[in-house]
């Protein structure tokens, strides 16, 4: 039975989706706190799109692993109809998943592209650029909070780069079964097409000596002939004198 690598990589996916979506987490509220260019925002939409990035080409190998089963008989690898359609869900779920959170981070980008066409100042506004100059202290815990949670995109970066690497060795895994296999069953052909050439040497065999037989057969068979021909007519003659 052929080796089914669909739990592994399905595996590596869901651990990389959970970070995917910590991460999400985490650039929703940096952008419900932060300001539409402030680098925590940019760094947090940065990490976001990386590890959605990792997250797509996990999938590609997933889904290439789902295809496989489709392509050839399901029965092949121990699996029903029921569940290649359900791994065929979980891929179409997490791409879902995958477009959901890249639409979020295109919507933020619009706005703020938006947001950033200078427009005239209100009286509101200039009052509250005066009075900007006397939350200092509010400014430095924001600043803390922000390099405490770039410390925590960079630990969700290190932890994604670690599954990434696990995913690669995975299919280095299975690229060696696959190579297992292929070399066993050539070695499998060799030892079928030796019996068959040990069988037809066999046949030949065989039919030679058929062949042989029959000859000694003919051959008898024509000096019995010739001996009952000449007592027939050695009794004829001896009918023909007596008479």
């Amino acid at each position: 039975m052929a080796t089914d690598p669909y739990h592994a990589v399905e595996h590596e996916v869901q651990t990389t989706l959970q970070t995917a979506l910590q991460l999400r987490s985490s650039y929703l509220r940096i952008r419900s706190t932060a300001r539409e260019d402030s680098e925590e925002l940019a760094w947090a939409a940065t990490e976001l799109k990386g590890t959605l990035a990792a997250l797509e080409a996990d999938i590609e190998d997933l889904d290439e692993s789902v295809k496989i089963v489709e392509s050839t008989d399901a029965r092949n690898f121990g699996l029903d109809d029921a569940e290649v359609q359900r791994r065929r869900k979980y891929v179409g779920d997490v791409r879902k998943e995958i477009q959901s959170m890249r639409a979020e981070i295109s919507s933020a980008s619009s706005q703020s592209s938006r947001s950033s066409v200078p427009s005239a100042p209100s009286r509101s506004e200039i009052a509250s650029s005066r009075g900007g100059r006397e939350i200092g202290d509010g400014d430095d815990h924001q600043e803390a909070w922000g390099r405490e949670e770039q410390q925590l995109i960079m630990r969700e970066q290190d932890r994604t780069m670690d599954t990434i690497a696990g995913t690669l060795h995975t299919l280095a895994q299975q690229a060696g079964l696959m190579g297992q296999e292929i070399v066993e069953h050539n070695e499998l052909l060799d030892d079928l097409e030796r019996g068959v050439d040990s069988t037809d040497t066999k046949l030949n065999g065989a039919m030679r000596r058929m062949r042989h037989f029959m000859r000694k057969s003919e051959e008898k068979g024509s000096g019995w002939c010739i001996i009952i021909l000449i007592i027939i007519l050695m009794i004829l003659l001896l009918a023909v004198i007596l008479i």
